[in-house]
């Protein structure tokens, strides 16, 4: 009995086979099968699936095909997460599109401060983990030092064992005697070249600080030194020369210039010693210095003077009316701003003598008359000078 059922189903299997097989749309089923692609995992063809939006067009749709690929992409352009390096990136908000943006370090985040949305929850967090609470501990607590300057013969790097005699004593008595020996072969083993820097640069100091010049020009003279060093141009000569000459070059180049009698009572190196190093350092090391500018001069003296803003632009006005007049070829720049402040603070009301003008500026008093006479007769000031003397 059970083999004679088994004759009749698969008999019925067959009959049913070839009712189908003799229908047309099967036929054309099996064509357009035979056209759908192959998964990369099954042995068959991928049987196609009717979307549910599509079903009332009767369209199928594949795995794979160029339709559902632009469907996925268009998902993931949806649902792609933003996360920005900064908020200087020309990011904006995709909901408001606002460019303001607030950073929460403690939770990681980029917040938009109009709408509130989170654009980035997974921030990097740069900060040091430790925490400090005043001045004193961030400065202990901080692994980083200061930067690199050329105004320190080790740039700010080196190491040193002790800072004076006073940490001698912080050190117990069995091993005081192992750092002595270890803080003397210290100095015992640095180089000539440090040393001598270490000298100069303690001197280049103190001019900086008489002298009253900003630090860019600290910089560039110890630059200039220590590459004045390596070329062998301090041997024989004596660095304070060397330093004094460097100065003058230095802060006339960068628009702050001090005069020979300045830079030779700040240092004490005799004028005609600091000239000579002067020429010999500026053709070594290929140093092409233009003449100094009287306008340069005049925030000194001025302020010296104790003179106004309003005297300080009348002097300039000056000395640029002047230099379109080709007056200023032959003469001293320090003259030349003597006269030009004296006149501007006879015309403002802040009238000064010539005797304090030339102790200030440090020129003689017939300098400042001459200078004065050339300037008031060519650029005919004399009747607006008489106004203000009456």
């Amino acid at each position: 009995m059970v083999e004679e059922a088994k004759e009749m189903t698969a008999q019925n299997f067959e009959e049913e086979f070839e009712e189908e097989l003799g229908n047309p749309d099967m036929n054309e089923f099996e064509a357009q099968a035979d056209s759908v692609p192959m998964d990369e995992h099954m042995d068959g063809p991928v049987m196609p699936r009717m979307d549910e939006e599509d079903s009332s067009d009767g369209k199928l749709t594949y795995p794979g095909s160029e339709e559902q690929k632009e469907e996925k992409e268009e998902d993931k352009e949806e649902t792609k997460s933003v996360k920005p390096k900064s908020a200087d990136e020309g990011l904006k908000c995709p909901e408001c599109d606002s460019t303001d943006f607030n950073e929460d370090k403690d939770k990681a985040e980029l917040i938009c401060a109009k709408c509130g949305l989170v654009l980035d929850e997974n921030r990097i967090d740069d900060s040091p983990e430790w925490r400090a609470f005043n001045a004193e501990q961030r400065e202990k607590k901080s692994r980083a030092g200061a930067p690199l300057t050329y105004t320190k013969h080790d740039m700010g790097v080196s190491t040193d064992i002790g800072k004076g005699s006073g940490e001698l004593y912080k050190v117990s008595g069995k091993k005081r005697a192992q750092y002595y020996r270890m803080r003397k072969w210290h100095n015992r083993l640095t180089k000539s070249k440090d040393r001598n820097l270490g000298f100069a640069l303690s001197e280049l100091n103190r001019l900086i600080s008489h002298l009253n010049l900003p630090k860019s020009v600290h910089e560039e003279v110890a630059r200039l030194y220590e590459k004045a060093v390596d070329k062998g141009l301090v041997r024989g000569r004596a660095m304070e020369s060397v330093i004094a000459a460097l100065l003058y070059i230095v802060s006339r180049k960068q628009g702050t210039p001090r005069t020979l009698d300045e830079i030779h009572d700040a240092s004490g190196i005799d004028k005609r010693e600091i000239g000579r190093t002067y020429r010999y350092v500026a053709r070594e090391l290929g140093l092409r210095i233009l003449p100094a500018k009287p306008q340069d001069h005049i925030p000194r003296f001025a302020g010296k003077l104790q003179l106004s803003g309003e005297v300080q632009a009348r002097a300039r006005k000056i000395i640029q009316q002047a230099r379109e007049k080709n007056l200023l070829s032959g003469k001293g720049p320090t003259g030349i701003a003597a006269a030009a402040l004296y006149i501007a603070a006879v015309l403002e009301g802040a009238k000064r003598t010539q005797r304090e003008v030339a102790d200030i500026v440090g020129v003689t008093e017939v300098t400042i008359r001459n200078r004065y006479k050339e300037l008031v007769e060519n650029l005919g000031l004399e009747e607006e000078i008489d106004e203000k003397k009456d």
